[in-house]
């Protein structure tokens, strides 16, 4: 019987999860079927429902509904707790198990791939949103000599640095006068086409920017 999976998000059309998870799929000889689906602004859990009754096994999550599937979830891994968000959902009898593997796919893509070692660098977070909450800690965990949330809305900037501690700091994009080595964009701005209003004062020589 062909396992069905699926990415939920608003907007969706740009997600290449399919594409990804089919070649996987190809790779390992695995009978799935993995397909994108818009669901509403306000109905997500509602689409997430449907899903699981249609047979669906499992399930990604991007903008704008990590948080929402934080909620949603009546199991939580450690670092899916830890972030307040959730990528990733697991169904099974037990019902909805929330993961979060934001943090851990980018942490390998910058050391393994992209060879940045993030230690003693200077980090610069942009957004406080689902996929920023995900990634913190595991950045943290790299020893950055700095590392800042940056945000258009300060406040929710400032309620993850608390949260998170270890010497995070906050402000809003145009407090940002400083140098840092690696810019990590987590707002949903390039979904359509736009960027952050930063300086290119905040990129030190040789510096990464990565979108995520």
């Amino acid at each position: 019987m062909t396992d069905r999976y699926a990415v939920f998000g608003h907007p969706i059309a740009h997600s290449k999860s399919p594409l990804i998870h089919a070649a996987f799929a190809r790779q390992t000889g695995q009978d799935m079927t993995y397909e994108a689906i818009l669901a509403p602004l306000d109905g997500f859990a509602d689409s997430v429902a449907q899903f699981i009754a249609a047979g669906g096994r499992g399930a990604n999550v991007t903008v704008p509904f990590k948080e929402q599937a934080f909620a949603l979830a009546s199991r939580l891994s450690p670092r899916a707790e830890q972030a307040g968000a959730v990528n990733t959902l697991t169904f099974d009898a037990g019902g909805i198990r929330g993961d979060n593997t934001d943090g851990a796919g980018l942490v390998a893509d910058l050391t393994r791939n992209l060879h940045c070692v993030s230690g003693g660098k200077r980090i610069l977070l942009l957004g406080a949103g689902g996929a920023a909450r995900g990634v913190i800690e595991p950045l943290l965990d790299l020893r950055p000599a700095e590392f800042v949330i940056a945000n258009r809305t300060v406040g929710r900037a400032q309620e993850l640095a608390e949260q998170f501690g270890r010497g995070v700091a906050a402000c809003g994009f145009d407090a940002l006068h400083t140098p840092f080595d690696l810019v990590i964009n987590a707002t949903a701005a390039s979904l359509a086409g736009e960027l952050p209003p930063l300086s290119p004062r905040v990129f030190a020589a040789g510096a990464l920017a990565y979108d995520m």
